[in-house]
């Protein structure tokens, strides 16, 4: 094969529906997490809509060619031309594996109309050197013999089978076991089933049944995870209106829509209200309810029966739609969190990759923060985002997180979002333990002259009362701003937490997750207008914050013009700033005034800078006010399309970190986990600090 990447491996089944695109692409997430660059190519489509192609493009922007049809294949092999096929899959994959580590090649399932596709896989996997990973169905009886009679076949035809994946496993898989009948077969990963990856978008259920739209709401994004027909009494239905719950009705049971609008005004998200045999809401029903079906339920209309519906409705394909990225996204963490990372690092000849990618940052992110144990407070226990994240970082041992907030609100917010609160969750009444830290508070402001009566009255603010618990050493980080502004998170860290050693002031940066590499950008939230000294400073907190995250930092000081070319009170503070940054942190990988694209862009980097150690390869960009910085940072990432992490907050004594009020689940948890990984690396110093003294 190619020789511009290392390694080859062929995915394919051991029987149909196994989940074979899934398993392939999950392969292609883990490898990525462990920093690999990774091509993928499926080189014979299946189905006139065979969507790997589409997924690997949209989730990964890996550039896969066209696949040739299997009715081509069909033909070829009928016509004695299975040679020239082979030449031209070949072809197809020296073209996805140019500059690759390692390339993944999906491959075919067999059936009674096409046969030939299990002798065409073994032909594959010769042709491109390929090693073969099995992907077999563990929920079926017969799965690890079907998996070890499979491996013999390939082995048989001189092909290596590198492993197995068993996808769809039931909660009593016996791994154990298999890995005994397997012998020297490696099991590469038991992904469990998980019936939440199955959920449909109402969208699909009404694409499905071709369903009247009558309350649209959040048709896009809700899922049906259960299908409740309400046939029997209100009363019965009631207990079932749970999150994800697609209640099946006709629109003539007047107390079943009211139940549902009622549950609806509770923040209960059901997956939506499918009316049967054609029904009208009665207007004067509508009109009592509407209020309440402002909040997002969606409502749709079938001209079939109750009955009719609702077994159409379980007939939904499985298979995960095209425009459907974020559930397929959820089914390839799934898939990467559940293979054996030393398992599959062990199979393969990876090539070293200089650039950390954004899967491979997210990764290490969370496996950094679940070894560093952290106890992190969330002031903002009872907002719903907030509390989901704090379940998923218990769950997932990501931190100990600590919520403020009455448990009887939280319980209620918890059940209207379907969430069962893990038993290591801690919940604190900040009215309960605001006096524990009166003493501790008016110690660290008595240079302001703060009375205990003062102390009381500031703690009524539940972020003081976490930043307390910070300063004292109760928890170890904080994260807040779901709902409390950037300035009610900050100060209260300034008055109490205090800058580290070393630090004049406090900045930010955020990550930015780029296509192919994470970049650092700093300070996009913090300082409207750093002086040259401040911009030093946040040049080599930024860069140790890089460092501390895996990214090599080559410092870029960020303007409006290159070198010596411009002059100005800007462009001079900018040159000021490099000028005392170099010269108090020599060992800075550090260049500027430096334009963004000369410093981003290797080609302009070369014209406009060609002795510079940065320009063109820049990972840490410092700019020179906040106006600057925020737009950036905002136009990149829209205009990208580009994921960010933060702001995180640098120079404070301890982590604390703001977010935006906009903040999705997943953001909340990443900050979570970038505050825990800031603690430890803070304890780290102090300790070593404490011991060179």
């Amino acid at each position: 094969m190619n020789s511009s990447f290392t390694q080859t491996f062929l995915v394919t089944p051991v029987r149909q529906g196994v989940g074979l695109t899934s398993a392939a692409l999950g392969i292609v997430r883990a490898l990525q997490r462990l920093g690999v660059a990774v091509g993928f190519v499926k080189p014979i489509a299946q189905e006139e809509e065979d969507n790997s192609d589409y997924f690997a493009r949209e989730i990964f922007q890996i550039p896969v060619p066209a696949a040739l049809t299997l009715a081509d294949a069909a033909e070829r092999i009928a016509a004695n031309q299975t040679g020239q096929l082979l030449e031209d899959v070949v072809a197809l994959c020296m073209s996805a594996g140019t500059g690759v580590g390692v390339l993944v090649v999906e491959g075919l399932h067999a059936d009674a109309e096409h046969a030939f596709a299990s002798q065409l896989n073994v032909d594959l996997a010769l042709s491109l050197k390929a090693e073969v990973v099995l992907v077999a169905d563990a929920s079926l009886p017969h799965a690890v013999t079907e998996s070890r009679l499979a491996a013999s076949q390939f082995a048989n035809e001189d092909c290596r089978v590198a492993g197995v994946i068993f996808n769809k496993a039931p909660a009593g898989f016996d791994a154990a076991s298999a890995r005994n009948t397997l012998g020297q077969l490696r099991i590469w990963g038991v992904v469990p089933e998980h019936p939440s990856l199955r959920a449909p978008r109402t969208l699909d259920v009404a694409q499905h049944l071709n369903a009247e739209v009558v309350l649209r709401g959040e048709l896009d994004t809700r899922r049906v995870t259960e299908v409740v027909t309400a046939a029997r009494s209100v009363a019965e239905v009631i207990p079932r209106l749970r999150p994800g719950v697609l209640v099946i009705t006709s629109g003539d049971r007047d107390d079943v829509i009211l139940a549902c609008a009622l549950a609806a005004a509770r923040g209960i998200e059901l997956a939506g209200l499918l009316l049967t045999h054609a029904s009208v809401i009665a207007p004067q029903v509508m009109e009592l309810a509407a209020p309440a079906l402002t909040r997002g339920l969606p409502i749709l209309r079938s001209d079939d029966d109750s009955y009719g519906t609702a077994r159409r409705v379980s007939h939904i394909p499985t298979t995960v739609p095209k425009d459907d990225i974020a559930r397929m996204n959820a089914v390839l963490d799934c898939v990467a969190e559940h293979l054996d990372a030393a398992t599959i690092s062990a199979a393969f000849h990876l090539r070293e990759n200089t650039k950390l990618s954004p899967p491979a940052f997210r990764y290490q992110l969370i496996q950094k923060a679940r070894a560093a144990q952290k106890r992190i407070v969330l002031p903002e226990g009872e907002e719903p985002r907030t509390l989901r994240a704090a379940v998923i970082c218990e769950e997932k041992g990501i931190a100990h997180c600590v919520l403020l907030g009455k448990r009887e609100a939280i319980e209620i917010v918890a059940a209207s979002q379907g969430l069962t609160l893990p038993a290591g969750l801690e919940i604190l009444d900040p009215d309960a333990i605001r006096g524990n830290y009166v003493a501790a508070m008016v110690e660290l402001r008595k240079a302001k002259g703060l009375t205990p009566t003062q102390a009381l009255e500031q703690l009524e603010d539940v972020v003081v009362v976490g930043t307390m618990m910070l300063a004292v050493g109760d928890v170890d980080g904080l994260v807040s701003g779901a709902v409390h502004t950037t300035a009610n998170t900050v100060r209260p860290a300034m008055q109490l937490i205090k800058t580290a050693p070393g630090s004049s002031i406090v900045s930010s940066v955020f990550f930015m997750l780029m296509p192919d590499q994470v970049l650092v950008y700093g300070d996009c939230a913090i300082n409207p207008d750093p002086t040259a000294d401040q911009l030093a400073e946040i040049a080599k907190q930024s860069a140790d914050s890089a460092a501390a995250f895996s990214i090599t930092p080559k410092v870029a000081m960020i303007s409006y013009s290159t070198g010596v070319s411009g002059s100005g009170d800007d462009v001079n503070k900018v040159r000021q700033a490099t000028a005392i940054a170099q010269a108090r942190y020599p060992e800075l990988v550090l260049d500027g005034p430096l334009q963004y694209d000369a410093a981003s862009t290797a080609a302009v980097g070369r014209q406009k800078a060609p002795d510079s150690p940065v320009a063109g390869q820049a990972t840490v960009f410092v700019f020179p006010d906040l106006n600057t910085g925020n737009t950036t940072y905002k136009a990149v990432q829209r205009s990208a399309n580009v994921v960010s992490v933060g702001p995180m907050l640098q120079g404070l004594r301890k982590p604390v970190n703001d977010l935006s009020r906009g903040a999705r689940v997943d953001d909340i948890v990443f900050t979570i986990a970038l505050t825990a990984i800031q603690a430890q690396q803070t304890q780290a110093a102090q300790v070593c600090s404490a011991a060179s003294t």
